[in-house]
């Protein structure tokens, strides 16, 4: 049984950077309007001291009470919290349609591997009811440790002893796609679906459902 395993951001959810959004709406564009936030300063939220978040070393919840005021937000943080999540959720059904294939081939198990901070791995995992589709999400801060450092790889392979074979892996950064072929899987930078369908062990698996 082998392990097929999937960034979320940019590969399984449509970031806010990916090449295709130019043809798709932000999740903030109606920010301004609705909640009085200019999209620009909410992005400066997301520095190097956001990396504590993300690894599970401060909650969300106490970040947002102490930035949002700084921005011009006086309303409830877990309203700004609801809008954001519910939003931040441009799903690639196509991408999406092709895993469930795959993982109906038999033999393999499907993973997320990204990074992320509790409450939104939690409202993909049960709200977007992505724990019907994979076997697990191994995130940041379930791990404590962020993509791409060693430290991720090493805690997530600790989840993938019951697969065989190398595992395979597929995100859109460079750096990470790098990280996990230092660590010794076998990974594909993701920019397009067909990076996925095209692979010659998944395009081998596919062919037979």
């Amino acid at each position: 049984m082998r392990a097929v395993l999937f960034d979320i951001d940019g590969v399984l959810v449509h970031s806010r950077f990916h090449p295709e959004m130019e043809r798709r709406r932000f999740w903030d564009e109606h920010l301004l309007t609705d909640l009085g936030i200019e999209p620009s300063r909410f992005q400066s939220m997301f520095g190097p001291g956001f990396d504590a978040v993300i690894t599970g070393e401060r909650s969300l919840i106490e970040v947002l009470d102490g930035f949002l005021p700084t921005i011009g937000y006086n309303g409830s943080t877990l309203r700004f919290l609801e809008y954001w999540l519910e939003r931040d959720t441009n799903v690639n059904y196509a991408l999406v349609e092709q895993i469930t294939r795959l993982r109906g081939t038999g033999d393999v198990k499907v993973f997320l591997a990204t990074n992320q901070e509790h409450l939104r791995a939690n409202y993909l995992w049960r709200e977007l009811r992505l724990g019907h589709i994979f076997d697990d999400m191994l995130y940041a801060a379930r791990l404590g440790a962020a993509k791409p450092s060693v430290a991720f790889f090493e805690r997530a392979a600790v989840h993938l002893t019951d697969c065989e074979g190398v595992p395979l892996f597929f995100d859109d950064s460079e750096k990470v796609v790098a990280g996990a072929r230092d660590f010794g899987w076998e990974a594909v930078l993701f920019n397009e679906i067909e990076h996925f369908t095209d692979h010659p062990w998944v395009a081998g698996r596919l062919a037979r459902s």
